[in-house]
């Protein structure tokens, strides 16, 4: 199993060399993958908060590491045309050397949609002809398509991407995977929506299996991962978007990695949301990374 880390969203205000320095870390450590969370603005109890922009954020983590895999988890497809996210991910990747996954989803926080001007009617529709603009142009290099809600006439993305950069999908919505079973290489759920345990996870993995056999493919060709919330000595619970509804794994290194290592039936690779999140806890983490690929 591999193991990857979010990195900060809108726990405090986190300067970039921060967020280097953490990237760095979690390379040193030994973790497989890197992530950011795609969102703009939420409203809290105690105000306002959001995280830097995503995307340049990834490039600068791209520049300053060397072999993790990164990307967002994940990018609504809202929050930029398709044709030039298609093209950022493929500026991305370069920088990291092969190394992006191109998280993809509808989205769900109204406020942010309303506050940088994005429709939020019809999100499932509109991620569908976003899905077919971005999968063309990632694959092919080249798309003519004229939607409903998105156009790219004759498009071509110079230079062009890697035509098997890895696209993974954030959904378990039945509509959303029968218009994605096709072309995800990865699929990925959160921990709030199964309860952070493998028998929650259950009923997840078993609805995509049987999406990709319906769009006739095997369901072991599909990379798929969990994010589980992690806390550690010092947290007090890791501010989110989304409100906690389970209980995060603790203990010590050896009983995290082992309750870590009980997905290990149901996915390939795991991203740990850590509570508190710092230098200091990515580095205490070492041997769970360590443990966690030795099975």
């Amino acid at each position: 199993m591999d193991i990857g880390i979010q990195l900060p969203e809108i726990e405090r205000f986190v300067p970039w060399p921060e967020y280097r320095d953490m990237a760095v870390a979690a390379e040193g450590a030994g973790f497989d993958s890197l992530w950011l969370g795609d969102h703009l603005l939420y409203d809290k109890p105690d105000g306002a908060k959001g995280p830097w922009e995503c995307w340049t954020l990834l490039a600068a983590i791209a520049a300053v590491t060397e072999r993790p895999l990164l990307g967002p988890l994940v990018s609504p497809t809202a929050f930029r045309g398709p044709a030039l996210l298609a093209k950022m991910a493929g500026t991305v990747d370069e920088i990291a050397g092969g190394r992006l996954v191109l998280g993809l989803g509808s989205g769900w926080n109204q406020r942010e949609f309303d506050a940088f001007d994005f429709p939020f009617d019809k999100r499932v529709a509109r991620f569908e002809e976003a899905f077919a603009v971005i999968t063309a142009l990632i694959r092919t290099g080249h798309v003519d398509f004229s939607g409903d809600y998105y156009r790219a006439p004759n498009t071509e993305l110079v230079p062009p991407p890697r035509p098997d950069l890895p696209i993974m999908i954030g959904s378990t919505g039945p509509r959303m995977l029968a218009i994605t079973a096709g072309e995800m290489d990865w699929w990925n759920e959160w921990w709030s929506h199964f309860g952070n345990f493998p028998d929650g996870l259950v009923p997840f993995v078993d609805r995509v299996d049987g999406a990709l056999r319906a769009s006739g493919r095997d369901p072991d060709e599909v990379v798929k991962s969990v994010a589980l919330l992690v806390r550690l000595p010092g947290g007090e619970g890791r501010l989110m978007g989304a409100a906690a509804e389970a209980e995060p794994i603790t203990g010590s290194p050896a009983d995290i990695a082992d309750q870590i290592l009980r997905f290990s039936p149901l996915i390939d690779h795991v991203q740990l949301v850590v509570d508190p999140i710092t230098v200091d806890s990515i580095e205490a983490l070492e041997p769970v990374v360590g443990r966690v690929h030795r099975g």
